[in-house]
């Protein structure tokens, strides 16, 4: 079958699907997969992937494409799917193992068990997370929309709660003793505490006491014992610094739903006779052809497989230029055809688009805290029950051992329940708890406005520690956008064999260097050699047989320690040990089949931000490390060129890593820049990943701590910048609330502190915690 030799295509273009096939397809075209383990006899799916991945998404990729084989199966009367699980070397619908090999995947069968995986380093291999999945079942697929766990309006609600608690407040205080003035106070009691209620009762179902319920202790122990107006005071700036913590959050939640425009929601698929279809985006299907007309919008993630255009994509990638289009090209969900009719294939589903990645992002972000919060957390529960008890032996000890009364107060003296209510309200950790994930809120929402989307409060706080900045070269500090700039062949006058042979074997990879050959072949209208028993050489380049010749693909040393092996190959050697004659911005791979060698060569630009990126890392007090594959006379070039402290070059990625582990091992915290599949495991070993670009590799943005979705490298001194701000400010917070709760504790002790002069001052250092916390959003910086 015509459809079996291309990796490429559809599940639901096969009519009559192999589970091998299946797998096999749903590997190539979701780079999160790394190797999938079926024991059809046990009914038992494992899958491996690269870091942390959506377990939800992966699965209802993997149930989607295995679910087309069960349904398929049923259709051929509940046959076997695939006679590879039976043990047998061939199978009649997808044709032979040997046939699933020119997907550059690595295919084990045994029995009923069948192990396709992806070829990858043994480095590589070490970071996969296995997981168990449910057997499928066919079940509809939705696209996931922007959930809220609090209305980003809610803010306004509590703010209004607070002012109408205010306002009885001051109206019962105004009352004096008069009748209405007790209404006027209930009024401003229920007002205040509308909301805090609410979430202490959720609270109290978890079993779990926290400040809310403090308050609420305190409020309702004021009104026990006569004192309204300090209560009344108590709730409403409580209820003020509750509405000031979910306008930071509601402007967070804000900068998430500003990457949205007003999504499509369906989609027209042509089928092979040219009709056209009005399906719901949720239906797509990788492999699906959609027609796109001028002004909307790309509704998923897919390839230009007809015509031209230019598209829109500053909501994704901040670049206000429009990007022209032409076949080949990647199409991003939610960006906006501006001019040219023309046809897509679809390559993802809606809900796996670099849309809702970006989504995902940002909302792991919101729930992932950082350490120095983690460790208030650590002793939140504690400390409360720290206090409740203080507050206990303390009222003992005012009343029975200094004589006074339990509970009324006198011109003369405070009772003891008054100074103990005093003390649970100067005591309780309200600014303390608000200190440190207020001032990570602002900085990640401030991050989102800008394209800088950091994974957690981890990453806003350990950014601003790291003193050695290592990146990748292709892609980092060049512009990524590579295109072939010639093509050699030895000997001369058969250079379009050299690269088709090239194309061929680039289309199954996916690097920087295979994109730009695979597009350029695109371009051209080439159509690739058919290559058998593929197999890539991590680091070094690519291996196939075509034609009963060895086809190699990649360095010039690589190619040249292969074939001093061959005897035979001795004229095309001598070409190979020769000099290369390239500078840093152009790049060359070499193809050998048999007698045949040539070379195709890339050219590539520094970015013109490079320069004073570095420039800028140097006044930080940054050491600039460059990790690359790259070849040593363009590393030096690019050394020269940038003025960088140190290049390592000709780096396989376990060598990346190594390098990555053993500064850490000297003591120097890491940042590791890079945007491809062999930069992965060094984000993961690093002290912080920055992933560049919304068009990164998958595995590159899921190991990253923080993505640059602008593609600009002077984002990551933004990014720095605001780690640095973000770190001082959440110091200064926690001197503020730390400060003002022994400042006054230590007054309420030995009962020198009113319980309004107590509340206010408690508050106050809430509400000037949190309104620091928003200067990151709100305020200006010298240097931005």
């Amino acid at each position: 079958m015509s459809s079996a030799s291309d990796p490429r295509t559809s599940s639901s273009s096969i009519p009559h699907r192999c589970l091998a096939r299946a797998v096999a397809d749903a590997l190539v075209a979701d780079r999160r997969i790394e190797a999938v383990d079926i024991d059809r006899g046990g009914r038992r799916i494992s899958v491996a992937t690269l870091g942390q991945e959506d377990a939800q998404a992966v699965e209802s990729r993997l149930k989607g494409v295995l679910a087309d084989a069960e349904a398929s199966t049923e259709t051929r009367g509940g046959e076997e799917p695939c006679g590879l699980l039976a043990g047998h070397p061939n199978c009649d619908c997808c044709g032979s193992a040997s046939s699933l090999s020119g997907s550059g995947l690595n295919i084990a069968c045994e029995a009923d068990r069948l192990t396709i995986s992806r070829p990858t380093c043994p480095t590589a291999r070490g970071f996969w997370k296995w997981r168990d999945i449910p057997w499928p079942r066919i079940e509809p697929r939705e696209v996931e929309l922007p959930d809220e766990e609090h209305s980003p309006d809610e803010w306004k609600w509590q703010l209004a709660a607070a002012a109408l608690c205010g306002l009885f407040g001051i109206g019962g205080w105004a009352l004096g003793e008069r009748s209405l003035a007790h209404a006027m106070h209930v009024a401003a009691y229920v007002a205040g505490a509308w909301f805090v209620v609410e979430e202490v009762w959720e609270r109290l179902r978890e079993r779990v006491l926290d400040v809310h319920f403090l308050m609420l202790a305190v409020a309702a122990g004021s009104a026990a014992i006569g004192q309204w107006n300090e209560g009344v005071v108590l709730l409403f700036l409580f209820s003020l610094s509750g509405a000031l913590e979910h306008y930071a959050l509601g402007r967070t939640q804000r900068e998430i739903r500003a990457l949205f425009r007003a999504a499509p929601k369906e989609a027209v698929v042509l089928d092979p006779d040219l009709g056209e279809t009005t399906v719901a985006v949720e239906a797509l299907r990788p492999g699906q052809r959609l027609l796109i007309r001028p002004g909307s919008q790309f509704p998923v993630d897919a390839e230009l497989a007809r015509g031209r255009t230019a598209a829109d994509e500053s909501n994704l990638t901040g670049e206000a230029t429009p990007v022209e289009k032409t076949v080949g090209d990647s199409l991003l969900a939610g960006t906006i055809n501006l001019w040219g009719s023309v046809e897509a294939t679809v390559l993802r589903p809606a809900q796996e688009s670099a849309l809702q990645k970006i989504v995902k992002l940002i909302r792991e972000a919101q729930h992932m805290k950082a350490p120095s919060q983690r460790l208030t957390d650590r002793f939140g529960s504690r400390y409360t029950y720290g206090i409740l008890l203080l507050t206990l032996v303390m009222f003992l000890v005012w009343w029975q051992g200094f004589g006074l009364p339990a509970l009324a107060s006198t011109e003369a003296v405070s009772s003891a329940f008054y100074r103990a209510m005093t003390l649970l309200v100067v005591a309780s950790p309200c600014a303390l708890v608000l200190s440190i994930p207020s001032a990570v809120l602002a900085a990640i929402a401030w991050g989102a406005r800008r394209g800088i989307l950091f994974r957690g409060g981890a990453a806003v706080e350990n950014l601003a520690e790291t003193g050695v900045v290592a990146l990748d070269k292709t892609g980092t500090l060049t512009t990524g956008e590579l295109r072939v700039a010639g093509v050699e062949s030895f000997p001369p006058g058969r250079e379009e064999e050299v690269a088709q042979l090239a194309f061929a074997l680039e289309r199954l990879s996916d690097h920087p260097l295979a994109r730009a050959i695979t597009l350029h072949g695109k371009h051209a209208g080439w159509k690739p050699f058919e290559v058998e028993q593929f197999e890539s050489v991590t680091g070094l380049g690519l291996r196939a047989v075509h034609e009963g010749k060895t086809v190699l693909l990649g360095r010039r040393e690589w190619l040249a320690e292969m074939l001093a092996e061959d005897p035979g190959t001795t004229s095309v050697g001598s070409v190979l040990r020769g000099g290369d004659g390239m500078d840093s911005v152009h790049s060359e791979v070499w193809v050998s089949c048999g007698e045949l060698l040539g070379r195709v060569v890339l050219e590539d630009e520094i970015r013109e931000q490079s320069a004073g990126v570095v420039r800028d890392l140097r006044q930080l007090g940054l050491r600039t490390l460059v990790l690359t594959g790259d070849r040593a006379e363009a590393a030096q070039g690019l050394q020269r060129a940038l003025e960088l402290d140190e290049v390592r070059s000709g780096l396989k990625p376990e060598q990346k890593v190594r390098a990555v582990v053993e500064l850490g091992e000297q003591g120097h915290k890491v940042a590791m820049v890079g945007d491809g599949v062999n930069d992965a495991p060094s984000l993961a070993a690093a002290h912080v990943g920055v992933a560049m670009g919304a068009r990164g590799s998958d595995a590159a943005m899921e190991q990253a701590d923080i993505v640059l979705m602008h593609d600009r490298l002077e984002n990551f001194l933004a990014a720095f910048r605001l780690s640095q701000r973000a770190r001082r400010v959440i110091r200064q917070n926690l001197v503020i609330s730390l400060g003002t709760v022994v400042v006054l504790v230590g007054f309420a002790l030995f009962g020198a502190v009113p319980l309004t002069i107590g509340v206010l001052g408690h508050e106050g250092s809430t509400v000037v915690v949190v309104m620091n916390s928003l200067r990151l959003i709100l305020g200006r910086w010298k240097d931005e």
